[in-house]
């Protein structure tokens, strides 16, 4: 691999959960996660660790406190991800819209009930609202309007109203305004104390 070809040694363990990381970690240098959690635990069972690797987009998955008193550098691989979160999204928006799933369950079951499942509103013409508009947010959007979707976003951090125009999309103050025009939401918003449970009764 690569990693070899810089004269690491490398040993890959897809096995290992967040219990019991830190008891394979006693000679560990460098830490190369994708979404395992890495606790205080695992870096304390850690004396030559000196770098955290997320291969992905956050590094909420990992105790920075832990590592920052540790003095151990902590990095992730931004946009790694970015177009493969972006087409799922798209293709759960389609299977939702069209009920893939419960069409395919039923005719594993012996059912073909074409004209119910037949039935999809379409996604054209009606309204996408994005929570977050980072890369990913982004990408989901230049997706949807190649569906003929409109597009709303409500990102405080990565979206200005003079941005929303240049786009074309509309510009949410709020949540709830965002709710309130949307036909389906997709989140794309790293998880924070700020963040979390913002999707809650209010907007829902």
């Amino acid at each position: 691999t690569a990693l070899e070809k810089l004269n690491l040694q490398v040993e890959v363990r897809n096995d290992l959960k967040a219990e019991t990381l830190p008891g394979a970690v006693a000679d560990v240098s460098i830490l190369v996660v994708r979404s395992t959690k890495v606790t205080a635990a695992t870096i304390q069972a850690a004396p030559q660790l000196s770098l955290i690797i997320r291969a992905g987009a956050g590094v909420d998955t990992i105790d920075i406190a832990a590592a920052s008193a540790r003095g151990i550098y902590v990095a992730n691989c931004p946009g790694k991800n970015t177009l493969a979160v972006a087409e799922l999204a798209i293709g759960l928006l389609i299977a939702a819209d069209r009920r893939i799933v419960d069409a395919s369950v039923a005719l594993r079951n012996g059912a073909w009930r074409k004209k119910e499942f037949g039935k999809a509103r379409g996604l054209a013409g009606r309204t996408l609202g994005i929570l977050g508009f980072g890369a990913i947010g982004r990408a989901v959007a230049q997706r949807a309007a190649a569906l003929d979707m409109n597009i709303v976003a409500w990102s405080p951090l990565d979206l200005t109203p003079a941005q929303a125009e240049e786009l074309g999309i509309g510009y949410m103050n709020s949540i709830e305004e965002l709710a309130a025009v949307a036909d389906a939401v997709t989140i794309h918003l790293a998880l924070t104390p700020e963040t979390k449970h913002l999707v809650g009764k209010k907007f829902l």
